[in-house]
């Protein structure tokens, strides 16, 4: 094998895309965002390059995001992501055409499946593998699937929240929600708007969430400094921002995922449901970094919650280790090709 590389694990998130190849591990972890030319509907740049220009970009350049709520939006843009972050981290030469196994959500149709599949071989695909991200998330997180065990695993990335109960290498009761990372955002920047006239962009509001943000409230709250754009003089101007008022304005996304965990939990068989008392339900994905979430579900659900370890980096991890396991793990990844 020495130089060439045959196998890569890619996880397509809304936010983000990571690139795994075992043995090196992550090779790339940039956003899933792609620069277009709308004169001649030519692509400009891929990943950090186009992220810069987001809300930077002259009239004729749209900066967006092919995946929305984690399924292919836009087909053509998607093809060209895939390819460039195929080609970066395998490097120009390598000739031979790797094994790709990509990620998808939970809730993914079989239309969106397909478009996955084929957007992957026309990138430059030997064989595509499709995994549901909930099952790459606990094999990234160390779960041992295959045990006759229930897990409960809530993977919330940037489009969508991934809820579900795996045992015997399998899904046995799961749910999707279209509300994850950019929704909290999205609700960040709404209250900034209602309480202080403040116009500001995504990139600030992720800011606010991940340097203050928590999902209950604190007593030391924490204070940031925020800049944006007067509503009514137009002008710059800053503001103050604390703790517990950002908690309490993403408080009802936090309700939808909260609401999502109690219906798989009331799903889920009897003899599992022991076992998730027993193990607690593990968090991944980087929307489950937000201060004091763990708790947050333990509050509402009465189960108590983990954060798994590289919670952003589980999926990817996940699908390295599936990868490298293929015999192990065929059957539950190649249930339906």
């Amino acid at each position: 094998m020495g130089l060439f590389v045959t196998k890569i694990g890619i996880d397509l998130g809304t936010a983000n895309t990571l690139v795994y190849i075992p043995g090196k591990g992550i090779v790339l972890n940039e956003p899933s965002v792609v620069a277009v030319n709308q004169q001649d509907n030519r692509i400009m740049a891929v990943g950090v390059e186009a992220k810069q220009m987001i809300g930077r970009t002259p009239d004729n350049i749209i900066a967006y995001r092919p995946m929305k709520d984690g399924v292919i939006a836009d087909y053509r843009v998607t093809e060209a992501m895939i390819r460039y972050y195929m080609s970066k981290a395998l490097g120009r030469w390598n000739i031979l055409k790797p094994d790709v196994m990509v990620s998808v959500p939970a809730g993914v149709s079989s239309t969106e499946r397909r478009a996955v599949i084929e957007a992957t071989i026309k990138a430059g695909a030997k064989n595509v593998y499709v995994v549901k991200e909930p099952i790459l998330a606990a094999i990234g997180a160390g779960i041992p699937i295959y045990e006759a065990h229930g897990h409960m695993v809530v993977d919330i990335g940037g489009g969508t929240t991934d809820v579900a109960v795996i045992s015997l290498g399998g899904i046995v009761a799961s749910t999707s929600v279209k509300c994850a990372g950019n929704k909290i955002d999205h609700a960040i920047a709404d209250h900034i708007k209602k309480t202080f006239n403040l116009a500001i962009g995504d990139r600030t509001a992720e800011e606010i969430k991940v340097r203050i943000g928590s999902a209950v409230p604190i007593e030391d709250e924490l204070l940031l400094t925020i800049k944006g754009r007067d509503y009514i003089t137009g002008l710059p101007r800053t503001a103050q921002v604390t703790t517990n008022e950002i908690v309490k304005a993403i408080d009802r996304e936090l309700r939808e995922i909260i609401r999502a965990i109690k219906e798989v939990l009331q799903e889920t068989p009897p003899e599992l449901a022991a076992d998730i008392i027993d193990q607690g339900i593990i968090m991944t994905g980087g929307s489950s970094q937000l201060r004091n979430f763990p708790e947050l579900v333990e509050r509402r659900t009465g189960v108590k919650a983990v954060l798994a370890e590289d919670a952003l980096y589980c999926v990817v991890k996940g699908t390295g280790i599936a990868l490298e396991h293929l015999d192990t793990y065929k059957k539950s990844i190649l249930a339906k090709k």
